[in-house]
């Protein structure tokens, strides 16, 4: 079939990978096996690429507008048709999105499997940008899940190496996660001195993304440490700048965290925070967030609607966070039952409060040592000062201690 422009010799190494045809070559072969060149080199006709592509787009437009489900759905389905086994890039696509969907889902185990098989066998193939992509969302999935050292491993590997890349946007937004990741895990020295070498990695760049994914994350470790006033007014320079040019998830997310600061920094502004808080929610469920930040959205509101000394609604926005979860994000659902537990304890139903707080001890009782599960046992031990006259709250305060070395 290669005579007479090519030896058949010269078609035998294009068959056993030896050499690399030209666009003129691939363009004579698709000629003699009369198929086209988008066939000859995927194995698919132009029509089937199209409609690969074009369900592709559909599925990545339900996750963008926040049908998590339906978008799993249709990820899973694409990862099932035979026709994208030769489609390298399309393959990748598939996988990274349907990982995004089951996070959103709230099934990070099936997330983080997806994005570990995605960064570990194919890193070297895919663009610069994408593995950093794929890297913040592994390290997210594991700091939610409570695997902190996992979170903490995946982003020091792109970011601290022996090879430190240059800052961009990608990696602003990678450290940021990985900030994230020293919060949670209690290391407050790192996590201050990473927060300045964001926040001058941010001015050096320049760029509104940058700006807001170093500012963000600075702001909580600012508020941990003692500095409120500098905190808020990070918060405040993020959403100004997230308010003109971010995604919308983001721009909830980010309003829904400075509500929560000014919650507990300003408490007299309870009711401005409750409205900031209903905006953000109601912006969540328009954007692709999906059941993790819904969950945590009401969370906020029945931490606010105590603060204002309604517990009746603060009992119904816990319930409706806890009822979005499982046992698949441990931490978040162990907040939401201890609110509930709180808001019950304010209403006099002991009983009903006692259940609460019975599942959140069994929760930490599993978390590994960090501030979070620190955190977890003195919200604990405070409401049970009130459930149990005491007992019950001194081997609380005690775990409270053990989780942060003391």
């Amino acid at each position: 079939m290669a005579h007479p422009e090519l030896s058949d010799s010269y078609v035998s190494l294009i068959e056993s990978g030896k050499r690399t045809p030209t666009a003129a070559v691939l363009e004579l072969l698709a000629a003699k096996l009369e198929c086209s060149l988008t066939y000859l080199i995927n194995g698919v006709t132009a029509e089937q690429m199209q409609d690969l592509e074009l369900r592709l787009g559909y599925a990545s437009l339900a996750l963008n507008n926040g049908e998590v489900a339906e978008a799993r759905r249709r990820y899973a389905e694409l990862l099932e048709d035979g026709s994208l086994a030769g489609l390298r890039s399309l393959m990748q696509q598939a996988e990274y999105g349907y990982a995004l969907a089951a996070e959103a889902c709230g099934d990070l185990d099936e997330a983080i499997i997806v994005l570990s098989r995605l960064r570990d066998a194919t890193g070297s193939t895919l663009p610069a940008e994408q593995v950093v992509a794929i890297a913040v969302a592994l390290s997210r999935c594991y700091r939610e899940r409570g695997d902190l050292a996992a979170a903490v491993q995946v982003g020091e590997e792109t970011l601290l190496g022996a090879g430190r890349p240059t800052w961009n946007d990608d990696l602003v937004e990678l450290g940021s996660t990985l900030l994230g990741a020293y919060i949670v895990r209690g290391d407050l020295l790192r996590a201050r001195q990473f927060s300045v070498e964001l926040l001058a990695a941010a001015e050096m760049l320049g760029t509104p993304r940058s700006t807001v994914a170093a500012c963000w994350n600075a702001a909580v470790v600012a508020d941990i440490t003692g500095r409120s006033d500098e905190a808020i007014s990070l918060v405040e320079r993020a959403l100004a700048v997230q308010s003109e040019t971010g995604e919308p998830r983001n721009l909830a997310r980010l309003r829904m965290e400075y509500a929560v600061l000014l919650l507990r920094t300003r408490p007299a502004e309870a009711a401005a925070c409750r409205d900031l808080m209903l905006r953000g929610e109601r912006e969540l469920a328009e954007s692709s967030a999906g059941a993790v930040d819904l969950a945590r959205a009401a969370i906020y509101l029945a931490k606010a609607e105590i603060v204002l000394g309604d517990a009746k609604k603060a009992a119904e926005h816990a319930r409706r966070g806890r009822d979005m979860l499982d046992e698949r994000t441990p931490a978040l659902l162990a907040e939401a039952r201890l609110v509930l537990g709180n808001a019950l304890l304010l209403l006099d139903e002991a009983p009903e409060a006692s259940v609460e707080l019975m599942a959140v001890e069994r929760s930490l009782e599993h978390s590994p040592a960090s501030r979070k599960a620190a955190e977890g046992w003195l919200a604990t031990a405070m409401v049970l000062e009130h459930l149990d006259g005491g007992e019950g709250s001194v081997a609380a305060y005690q775990r409270a201690l053990a989780s942060v070395g003391l």
